[in-house]
């Protein structure tokens, strides 16, 4: 699991940076309207994710076990799936794909960070992050311009650091990618990536628990 990083870029700084690179307790999470969240909101089990664009592993779980966990749990109503952005180096990397996933849409945001999940070799293999995100944001319906618009918007920037300063704070996340299942921490005190295995029985626990 690879350690979050504890640097989080202002608004301002953030912007320029983007300019210049791309040219527990037993209980439910309560969901808010900023996040992002797929499946049953009345579901007995809430898994929240903490995870980031940018992050390996995280793209990797996506890639690997997030297909089979949404086919069993999310499609079915048995869960409750939140995903909550976290920043990793490349930090602007990260930003500039939620702040694009967040411009495409509430019905597109997953389908774009699956596309960015699946190019994340592509990009750190040839440095082209720019053109990879400009790609995917092509690909969701944005322009150009749209996209240029969108990863340089002060406000979302602003929006975006807030939510991860707090996130930082309350659920004590230490790294990405990082499970919590009604209120309990999937994998102990480390997290980290978690298989089918592994989250059945720590779902199972839970529902378990709700009964």
């Amino acid at each position: 699991m690879r350690p979050m990083t504890r640097r989080l870029l202002t608004a301002v700084a953030l912007t320029a940076t983007l300019g210049v690179a791309l040219a527990g307790c037993d209980k439910k999470e309560s969901v808010s309207a900023d996040d992002m969240s797929l499946g049953n909101p009345n579901a007995k089990v809430t898994v929240v994710e903490y995870a980031s664009a940018s992050c390996i592993h995280c793209g990797r779980w996506n890639n690997e076990v997030f297909p089979a966990f949404k086919a069993k749990y999310i499609d079915t109503g048995r869960v409750n799936y939140v995903y909550r952005e976290f920043l990793t180096e490349p930090v602007q990397v990260a930003s500039a794909s939620f702040l694009m996933a967040r411009c495409a849409g509430k019905d597109k945001y997953f389908s774009v960070l699956d596309s960015v999940y699946h190019s994340q070799e592509e990009m750190f293999t040839t440095g082209d992050y720019r053109g990879v995100l400009l790609r995917v944001a092509q690909s969701a319906g944005m322009s150009e311009a749209q996209f240029t618009s969108c990863v340089t918007d002060e406000k979302a920037l602003k929006a975006l650091n807030d939510r991860v300063e707090k996130y930082q704070a309350s659920a004590k996340i230490t790294g990405t990618p990082t499970f919590i299942i009604n209120g309990k921490k999937a994998g102990g005190d480390d997290g980290g990536e978690q298989s089918m295995a592994q989250l059945d029985a720590a779902i199972a626990a839970a529902e378990a628990a709700a009964k």
